[in-house]
């Protein structure tokens, strides 16, 4: 696309008519008709926005060549007037923008009224009774909803001139109504906290056109903010104070002693707090968290001693019970499985942690049968739907997501952890069973702990060595290392486990060792291949023909590619789009829904990148009926397009635990396609097949940990194809990205608290 006029240039004129207009309403192809020297001229223009029949729009940009489609002025900065002609107030009204006038309508309203028009609609509609097929009823609702969307339609066009996009200023309208206009030039920041979709660039670039001092206090709290918040996308519960304030001075282009003065206002304000972390090395630092994240930490850490002290004896002979059990199954159970089980009973808090095929499940199943026959209830969770459906399958017990057992939604989501708990949201179960516990976030520990009820027990299963949460924090691993906790690590491979070369080479991997690749019979294969190009085609013959067939498996739902990469050729944007058009191409019969540079299309695998406690769903039975309903869909849970409604505007998605939601169009930017996804997003899950491209990165990206995770997430085959040089480099690197967390120093901290309070001498 080549420029022939390098000057920016000003025209004025009415939408004539539209070409075109994305879903999403963000982009417009269109045709103005522009007054020059007593000559109409029309101009095909494009812009980043909505435009409709009959508006006057002013636009600012450059006149340019489109390699296919020949001269365009593309607009950079559109502003819109009303209709100021009867021609383009008939134009405008027959184009639908009133609900209640077609085109014949609107051609008898403007004969009648002229350029009185709109004034007549919004201060005098009673006069539109006058009009041949308009009653007075239909008059007053034409009225009301002149004048309604008046309001929001100024607001609208207010917005987009400040460069907002019309899905964007939609949000925007949507969560602050008739206060949007007053709110986005109070404090603008306030959308990149209230808005998903609009950061604090986008909020800063309106605020100084707005013309908000760069030192406004409005800005320096949303820069801290955006930094703090960006860090939780890390991982990180906290950053330094020297760390915080100097990426606040390269975000906001300010001295030190700003920034610094108002994280004093935002800590008296309450929207942050700073801590001291006193270290035993001497290395004392100042912690600066987001208030949340603050209190979830120091509630975590008191709620684990608190259920570890409170715990009642268990008033039977637990080895008998084991015994007993062992007779029932005809299972007997390792020593240290047994220890488990032991403790399990004898303990108010405990974590069982281990790799594959070391038991874990054996010794959940085992707790529950113990805890049945002491007359003890028990609740199963996890935090995935896929590994609370493998959980419900392996112990024949239901289990839940721990969203869905918290009943979460937008009530329950803002009441204070330092507020008692209703009778009615009280966990009743006297033992609390948490599956994958590795990828529990801090916020979400805290929630289940503010719910299990004071002496029940809880135990959190998981493999310490996967992954850390998506979400904030490092809880497993801070409660194992703080030694206050009872922990039982599983370390024996069962003969039945030791036959899978998936276990074995996991347990190799996180040893250090290299994997032992292509045995005979074996469910653990390496293809090798240098050339990016044929990597991809060699997953995409892989994933829709090969092993479909060779496995059995269904593969949208049975197979998954993990990538350690979103951006390179074989990262989850490129493979989706690849892996879309074999597993399910554009048909005739199947609904498309446009996304920026993707589609969604009806039977994709997609995944949601976000939480969202306010989106309700539901989940029928066969025969159509509502059988339970409820609120929050949340980062990572993943399902299949059903249906695309473009006249409704809606998009269903069926989840994996069957909860069905119907997303608006505008929603849609929470959901991305799902047949390649980052292997930290496995995390919790499990997949019949396993597919891994393994060529080139950085090291921080291709590591052991990394590795070790997405072959654990595969229950039946893992297939590697790449570079085997890179697959034992990752296998060398044990380097992890650090996360900034303290509920290690704070379990630690506060048991020395109590225990020096009682006399006693620390452990």
């Amino acid at each position: 696309m080549e420029c022939f006029d390098q000057d920016e240039r000003i025209i004025e004129g009415t939408v004539e008519k539209v070409i075109f207009e994305n879903d999403r309403g963000d982009f417009s192809i269109f045709v103005i008709s522009v007054m020059a020297d007593e000559i109409v001229q029309e101009i095909t223009c494009t812009v980043q926005g909505q435009i409709h029949i009959g508006e006057d729009v002013k636009l600012t940009g450059f006149f340019i060549v489109h390699p296919n489609y020949g001269p365009q002025f593309k607009a950079g900065k559109l502003e819109r007037v009303m209709p100021k002609t009867t021609e383009s107030i008939e134009k405008y009204l027959a184009s639908g923008a009133v609900k209640g006038i077609g085109p014949s309508r609107a051609a008898r309203i403007v004969k009648e009224f002229g350029l009185e028009t709109f004034e007549v609609i919004e201060n005098r509609p009673e006069l539109l009774a006058k009009i041949k097929g308009i009653t007075k009823k239909m008059a007053a609702e034409i009225g009301r909803e002149f004048a309604d969307k008046s309001f929001q339609r100024n607001t609208m066009m207010f917005l987009q001139n400040m460069g907002l996009t019309a899905n964007q200023s939609k949000k925007i309208w949507e969560k602050y109504g008739e206060d949007a206009i007053d709110t986005v030039k109070r404090n603008p920041y306030a959308l990149a906290e209230d808005i998903f979709g609009i950061g604090f660039r986008i909020a800063d670039g309106i605020a100084e056109k707005a013309g908000i001092s760069r030192s406004s206090p409005f800005r320096i709290s949303a820069g801290v903010s955006h930094i703090l918040t960006e860090a939780l996308g890390s991982g990180h519960v906290y950053l330094p104070r020297p760390e915080l304030i100097a990426k606040s001075r390269d975000l906001l282009g300010l001295e030190a002693s700003e920034i610094e003065n108002q994280l004093l206002r935002m800590v008296m304000e309450a929207d942050i707090k700073q801590d001291k972390i006193w270290r035993e090395d001497g290395e004392d630092e100042i912690a600066v968290y987001l208030a949340a994240y603050y209190h979830a930490e120091i509630y975590v850490a008191r709620r684990l001693l608190e259920l570890n002290a409170a715990v009642e004896a268990p008033g039977t002979d637990v080895d008998s019970g084991i015994a007993e059990v062992e007779r029932e199954s005809g299972v007997v159970l390792a020593d240290l499985q047994k220890m488990a089980v032991r403790e399990a009973v004898m303990r108010g808090a405990l974590v069982i942690t281990g790799g594959p095929g070391t038991g874990k499940t054996t010794t959940i199943k085992t707790i529950i049968r113990i805890m049945h026959k002491m007359g003890k209830s028990l609740v199963l969770c996890a935090p995935t739907g896929r590994a609370a459906k493998r959980m419900s399958e392996a112990t024949g017990m239901p289990a839940s997501t721990i969203h869905r057992l918290l009943g979460i939604s937008p009530e329950n989501t803002r009441m204070s952890l330092k507020s008692e708990v209703p009778e009615e949201m009280m966990i009743q179960q006297d033992c609390v069973i948490v599956d994958e516990s590795s990828m529990v976030d801090i916020i979400l520990m805290s929630r289940l702990l503010w719910r299990i009820k004071p002496g029940a027990r809880l135990v959190l299963v998981g493999d310490v060595n996967q992954l850390p949460s998506v979400g904030a924090g490092n809880v497993l691993r801070d409660v194992i290392n703080s030694g206050k906790v009872r922990v039982v690590y599983l370390d024996e491979i069962f003969r039945q486990s030791r036959e899978s070369a998936i276990v074995m080479n996991a347990h190799r991997i996180n040893e250090g060792v290299y994997p032992v690749l292509n045995e005979k019979t074996s469910d653990f294969f390496f293809i090798p291949e240098t050339d990016i190009n044929k990597l991809i085609v060699t997953i995409s013959e892989l994933t829709a023909k090969r092993l479909p067939k060779f496995m059995d498996v269904d593969a949208i739902r049975g197979i998954q590619v993990l990538t350690p990469q979103r951006k390179s050729a074989a990262g989850v944007a490129n493979l989706n789009i690849v892996l879309q058009n074999v597993l399910n191409p554009a048909s005739p019969n199947k609904a498309e829904k446009a996304m920026g540079s993707f589609v969604f299309r009806q039977g994709d695998k997609v995944m949601q990148i976000k939480n969202n406690y306010n989106t309700q769903w539901v989940v029928v039975n066969e025969m159509g009926a509502v059988v339970d309903d409820g609120y929050g869909v949340f980062n990572g849970d993943e399902g299949i397009v059903e249906r695309i409604d473009g006249e409704a505007r809606k998009m269903r998605v069926r989840f994996e635990d069957d909860r069905v939601v119907d997303y608006e169009f505008g929603q849609l930017d929470e959901l991305v396609l799902a047949y390649a996804i980052t292997i930290h997003k496995s995390q919790g899950s499990e997949y019949d097949v396993v597919i891994l491209p393994i060529h080139s990165g950085p090291p921080m990206l291709l590591n052991r940990n990394l590795l070790y995770t997405a072959i654990t997430r595969a229950k039946k085959l893992v297939v590697i194809v790449g570079i085997a040089g890179t697959l034992y480099r990752m296998v060398d690197n044990i380097r992890e990205n650090v996360r900034y967390s303290t509920l290690e120093y704070r379990i630690v901290r506060l048991y020395r608290q109590w225990h020096d309070e009682e006399g006693g001498e620390d452990e």
